[in-house]
């Protein structure tokens, strides 16, 4: 008997109810398209034909693939049903490796802005959520996947997923309709829409419900899901891979590129300084009470790339893609502790020095401390140029290029406020790529004063 088997009949059967809940999903999503997507003109022959023909077979089809699952009952290896082994390996080809995954990450969200007025069109958003539902689905047949999504330290990141998915669509469809409002001229569906409503009754028993709800929910979770509860911590036996709560998994994966000290106290304390200063450095009225892409472009890209790419990508890339020994593996691969990397980073000093056909410049334990600082400053003068370059010099060039308005109505010292917030955000995907393209470990490294960057 394999004693890992990818198919079980518990498996098989909660994916029935899966796809019931979905089929049922979507004969409501039927009634809404038949209500609201109207007719065809002609379409297979047949004149008046309606939109909502094409969901109603679909969910047809989940109800009979919702009963074949519930109802089997022979050998879980026989079903056939199951992720092809083809898709898995190329899957985990692109999963498993940083620079497809960041790679991926940045389509995804070239795709979010670009063609944010299709795909937030609620049929393209259902076709995408069901699509989404589907991929899960299909994915629990691989043991390994299932392992992994499962842990019930895991299954709120996947349900946090889909909240991000639909708080990002929610804002972008009431963007997109404001943008075409303004554009033709029309009143804000802020201000159109604006009935207002007393707090007792209407939005006491709002909150009510949604107390309720939010109370059986967890009541179903707690009970459905064991707590992720693990054996006494233990001096002599540590937990591989050991891995901070969900929330702090981005800062976990920076310290893989940067230095503690950086990873953990600089960058964490500029997001929040950041987060601080924006109401001062903003410089533009519009968009204020009311839901806007057109008229903030700047704001609202610069915080979507830093949050979806940079934070939640790193959450998932911590929770479901960082294994033992914090190697990278992919959705459908098993964690294997004795896997091993070869690692072989640099720093740019030794780059540079060995580069010259020369050793690295050493500080002499009993030399003066004056002489000793020399040393390490000379071996060091590249990387701490261009750190310094980068923060002081491209500010400037910036001003008088790409960022020429902004620093005509921001002046000098907000616009040096924003252009420093802005390459510190830059420098995590920067070194990343340095990283990968040349094994730079450090542009900056001084390890007798514990600086690193």
């Amino acid at each position: 008997m394999e004693p890992h088997p990818d198919l079980t009949i518990s498996v098989i059967r909660g994916l029935g109810w899966l796809y019931l809940l979905m089929s049922l999903l979507n004969i409501c999503w039927t009634f809404r398209s038949h209500k609201h997507d109207g007719y065809y003109n002609r379409m297979f022959g047949i004149d008046h034909l309606p939109k909502s023909m094409f969901w109603a077979i679909y969910s047809a089809l989940l109800l009979v693939l919702a009963a074949v699952h519930l109802v089997f009952s022979a050998d879980a290896s026989s079903f056939l049903l199951r992720l092809p082994s083809w898709f898995k390996v190329a899957a985990d080809t692109v999963i498993a490796n940083p620079i497809s995954f960041f790679c991926l990450s940045l389509v995804i969200f070239i795709a979010i802005i670009a063609l944010r007025k299709w795909w937030v069109q609620p049929t393209v958003a259902w076709i995408l959520f069901n699509l989404s539902v589907l991929f899960l689905a299909v994915s629990m047949t691989d043991y390994d996947f299932r392992q992994i999504v499962g842990k019930p330290d895991n299954v709120p990141i996947v349900g946090m997923l889909y909240l991000v998915g639909f708080t990002t669509w929610l804002y972008f469809y009431k963007a997109n309709d404001n943008d075409e409002r303004i554009a033709e001229g029309r009143p804000l569906a802020e201000k159109e829409l604006s009935d207002q409503v007393l707090v007792w009754p209407d939005l006491v028993y709002s909150e009510m419900i949604c107390m309720i709800l939010v109370t059986s929910l967890l009541i179903v979770w707690g009970v459905a899901l064991q707590a992720p509860l693990e054996e006494p911590a233990s001096a002599v036996k540590t937990p591989n891979p050991s891995k901070a709560p969900w929330y702090f998994l981005g800062l976990q994966e920076m310290l893989v590129y940067y230095d503690p000290w950086m990873a953990g106290v600089v960058l964490p304390s500029v997001i929040l300084v950041g987060l601080m200063a924006i109401p001062y450095i903003d410089f533009n009225t519009k968009g204020n009470g009311y839901y806007t892409f057109d008229e903030r472009k700047f704001a609202i890209i610069t915080f979507l790339f830093g949050f979806l790419p940079l934070w939640v990508g790193m959450i998932v890339l911590g929770t479901f893609i960082r294994g033992p020994n914090w190697n990278m593996f992919g959705l459908y691969e098993y964690w294997d502790v004795h896997k091993l990397e070869v690692l072989n980073n640099v720093n740019l000093s030794e780059y540079f020095w060995h580069g010259l056909g020369q050793p690295l410049p050493k500080p002499d334990a009993e030399a003066p401390g004056l002489s000793q600082v020399l040393t390490i400053l000379s071996r060091e003068w590249l990387g701490i140029l261009l750190t310094l370059a980068y923060l002081f010099v491209l500010p400037p060039l910036m001003a008088v290029t790409v960022f020429k308005k902004f620093y005509v109505k921001m002046g000098f010292v907000r616009y040096m406020v924003l252009a420093n917030l802005v390459l510190l955000m830059a420098s995590l995907p920067l070194k990343m790529v340095l990283r990968w393209v040349f094994r730079l470990k450090y542009i900056v490294a001084i390890p007798e004063w514990f600086f690193n960057i």
